[in-house]
């Protein structure tokens, strides 16, 4: 039994010496010490040895037992210093193994690329929630109380917010405008900050609409701010998006929260203002609204409008994206579909 203890010893050293990696240690650990191991069955035959025979034959087992643990723990560390090393060599004639990587959503990145353009003017970014109230998207505003905007075919109004406790009724944003009687609050005059975020209309979508749409807003509160002044820093800002001048015309427009108020297009670049489906054959496209900010706004703000002005301007940022990319269709953009957003990796 003994030299049986004992071959049993020397092919166990073996094995374990021959293990290349971690995944053959470990069979061999089992296949040394496990249940239905060698050892383990010279362990159970004990009983039927004379008693001295029984004692040394135990003594052994457990001797190589112990072996066989400390021999499996120097070769594990044995395998992982060699991996170590061989990880920290590479072929640089091997051919390269392509990586996966992501990238930022066509919007996401023109909204990057209009905060830089903004920074650079001295403009704050300045964001807040997609849930607002009637108080600020509209009563701040200079909305009528009875205008079309405030009714349900427009605006998505939260159930269970109606005037009740004294609580304010609440909306998903309608627009970013709101926003900027919220920061004029915060932070006085003079300022200038932008605020790019979600909005949300009920209406039907089509090449150039969507329910839930991304706007930027930018806003200039200061004295004796001229509205040429404004146009300039639209011109600016369009030229640093797009790399090159862009043509815009600007007519006149009514928007409660200005006074005067005015509609900014800019020549369609997927046509070159011949027309299309994305301009409505008009060859050009209306990206931003705007105009000088209304007194009544200001006085929303607890700011005098004798001594302060302001200039508005409401980036349609998904039109600008379509303007760059050559896009025709605003919905293909939320439509999360991996082959077109893959495009503009």
């Amino acid at each position: 039994m003994l030299d049986r203890l004992e071959g049993i010893r020397e092919e166990g050293f073996s094995k374990i010496a021959a293990a290349s990696n971690s995944a053959e240690l470990e069979s061999v650990r089992k296949e040394l010490t496990g249940k239905k191991s060698a050892l383990q069955e010279v362990l159970k035959s004990l009983g039927s040895l004379e008693p001295d025979m029984r004692k040394s034959v135990g003594m052994k087992a457990n001797e190589i037992k112990n072996l066989f643990a400390e021999k499996i723990r120097e070769r594990e560390k044995e395998l992982v210093a060699s991996a170590s090393a061989v990880e920290g060599e590479f072929d640089l004639s091997l051919p390269g193994t392509d990586i996966k990587r992501g990238a930022l959503h066509p919007i996401t990145q023109m909204c990057y690329d209009l905060n830089d353009a903004f920074r650079s003017l001295g403009f704050e970014i300045y964001s807040e929630d997609d849930i607002s109230s009637e108080k600020f998207a509209f009563d701040n505003l200079n909305f009528a109380a009875d205008h079309p905007a405030r009714a349900s075919m427009d605006t998505y109004w939260l159930e269970g917010t109606e005037d009740k406790r004294g609580n304010e009724r609440l909306c998903l944003r309608p627009h970013l405008t709101g926003g900027s009687v919220r920061r004029l609050l915060e932070v006085g005059a003079p300022t200038r900050f932008v605020y790019p975020g979600r909005v949300y209309r009920n209406e039907t979508t089509d090449a150039r609409h969507e329910r839930a749409f991304f706007q930027y807003e930018a806003l200039i509160v200061d004295r004796d701010i001229s509205f040429s002044s404004g146009r300039v820093m639209i011109e600016t800002i369009l030229e640093k998006v797009f790399g090159r001048k862009v043509n815009i015309r600007m007519r006149e427009g009514f928007f409660p929260f200005t006074e005067p108020g005015y509609e900014i297009d800019m020549e369609c670049l997927l046509c070159g203002g011949k027309g299309c489906k994305a301009c409505n054959q008009a060859g050009w496209i209306e990206v931003m609204p705007g105009g000088v900010i209304h007194p009544n706004v200001l006085r929303a703000a607890n700011l005098d409008p004798d001594e302060w002005t302001g200039f508005y301007t409401n980036i349609g940022l998904d039109r600008l994206v379509m303007m760059r990319y050559g896009v025709d269709d605003v919905r293909l953009f939320h439509s999360a579909d991996l082959r077109f957003l893959k495009q503009f990796k």
